[in-house]
């Protein structure tokens, strides 16, 4: 099958380039993608090699919509025709046969690949609108994020950082009636926080941080969710915890070890909490069910919508670190 790709090469280049995909399986479906939506912060992470899930060039991205086009004789639960969300491909190679890692693969025309699987594909909730939908990946992060933690109505709760995930955790604690304070260095996220249900926010470029989630809680944060991924952002969100209170290592710190000030945490007799990935498909389908029953607007949260030619060029912006206003990316592929 042939497919149109976002590739970047180990130059950290980007370029739409033609690429094959195997026909389906027994066990696959074909997909053709409608929409994908971008996570700035682990695709980056792939591309400048922080985090390898194999060598350039890469295909990243793993959250998209589209409709199944094909089907393999053992698949028994999709047919042709049906609305779905997906994580990526299978495997894809350049026209030359120089194999391309799928880091999964979704910034693609087409998916070829296992549905039935934790990461494959499910049916799009009715109502829900495919361009909002194919960012179903961040907001199930947070919500699996504070399924764990378990914040309680009325409870005061910091999020660090409220990038793509960090929305979806503000989301996930407004609609438990917590007390909602977004952290955030740029004005642009920490607005978009406000529509997502935060009750305050700090800019912590210009406010004494510390001091501004003391005011609203005087004892601490019940719950900090840190959600950067910045290691050096671990320690002043620690401090931002009341006595026994919990703590979220929500970002992803990449593959180098981090260090933390022991005694801070030590003393206050945290809990800790470490999720990863997005909660699987309960997570997953309540947000997409979420969306399309209107309470979860993630709408809001997308800042830039682009046709897939346009794609490379914007990649290349964000790696060039000239383009700090995104907030959310949906790549359209259905023109």
């Amino acid at each position: 099958m042939n497919a149109q790709a976002l590739i970047c090469d180990e130059k950290q280049s980007f370029s739409i380039e033609s690429v094959t995909l195997k026909d389906p399986a027994p066990d696959q479906v074909a997909i053709r993608t409608f929409h994908t939506g971008v996570s700035i912060g682990t695709e980056f992470a792939l591309i400048r090699n922080r985090i390898s899930w194999g060598p350039y060039p890469l295909c990243t991205g793993y959250m998209g919509t589209g409709v199944v086009e094909a089907v393999g004789e053992e698949i028994d639960n999709f047919e042709i025709g049906d609305e779905v969300y997906f994580r990526g491909n299978d495997a894809m190679s350049l026209v030359d046969g120089t194999s391309v890692s799928c880091v999964s693969g979704a910034h693609c025309s087409h998916i070829v690949t296992r549905p039935n699987t934790t990461h494959g594909v499910d049916h799009l909730v009715a109502g829900a609108a495919m361009d909002v939908a194919c960012m179903f990946v961040m907001p199930a992060v947070g919500l699996h994020g504070v399924d764990m933690a378990n914040p309680r109505t009325g409870e005061a709760v910091v999020v660090h950082g409220v990038g793509l995930i960090g929305l979806g955790v503000v989301a996930s604690c407004a609609h438990r009636g917590c007390v909602v304070i977004a952290v955030d260095i740029n004005d642009k996220r920490l607005a978009v926080a406000e529509r997502m249900g935060a009750d305050f926010v700090i800019n912590g470029s210009s406010d004494d941080v510390a001091e501004e989630v003391r005011r609203i809680a005087p004892e601490g944060a019940d719950v900090v969710f840190e959600c950067t991924g910045i290691p050096r952002c671990i320690d002043p969100a620690l401090a931002l915890c009341r006595e026994n209170g919990s703590f979220v290592w929500q970002g992803n710190y990449g593959s180098d070890p981090v260090s933390i000030h022991f005694l801070l945490p030590h003393g206050r007799q945290l809990r800790t909490f470490f999720p990863c990935d997005d909660g699987l498909q309960p997570c997953r389908r309540a947000v997409v069910k979420n969306m399309a029953m209107g309470s979860l607007k993630w709408e809001h949260c997308i800042s830039h919508r682009i046709g897939f030619t346009e794609a490379p060029a914007v990649f290349q912006r964000i790696s060039d670190g000239r383009d700090a206003d995104i907030v959310g990316i949906v790549i359209n592929w259905h023109l």
